[in-house]
């Protein structure tokens, strides 16, 4: 069975960084695509990052703009989001996934997801 347990949000103050984990259960991550998604009160699930399935690349949102860095340790079956320069903006809950099939950017194409982390960034 398939577990993603996302941990490291918190509470930072504009400017801040945090770096978010997604622990896997077993091969997850060797057998699975994994991407980032966030989703703020009152709005819909939005792509953050993801891997892409054929060129194994990752491909980030365009409101990124380089401050969050996607990377992966096998031996630790764990995916991580650096988040840096955070901004008011970027407060929501964000979420891991794992796909086997789709694009990077679609959650309907995620068939697992983890509870979410709370990252909240105060001006």
């Amino acid at each position: 069975q398939v577990q993603l347990v996302e941990s490291g949000g918190g509470l930072v103050q504009a400017g801040g960084s945090l770096r978010l984990s997604c622990a896997t259960s077993g091969r997850t991550i060797s057998r699975y695509v994994m991407g980032w998604f966030r989703q703020a009160p009152g709005e819909e699930r939005e792509f953050v990052t993801g891997y892409d399935r054929i060129s194994g690349g990752a491909y980030y949102a365009d409101f990124v703009r380089g401050r969050f860095t996607m990377s992966r340790d096998n031996t630790k079956n764990t995916v991580f989001l650096q988040l840096n320069s955070l901004k008011p903006e970027d407060t929501a809950v964000y979420y891991c996934g794992a796909r086997n099939r789709g694009n990077y950017y679609d959650p309907q194409a995620y068939s697992y997801w983890g509870q979410g982390t709370q990252v909240t960034v105060s001006s």
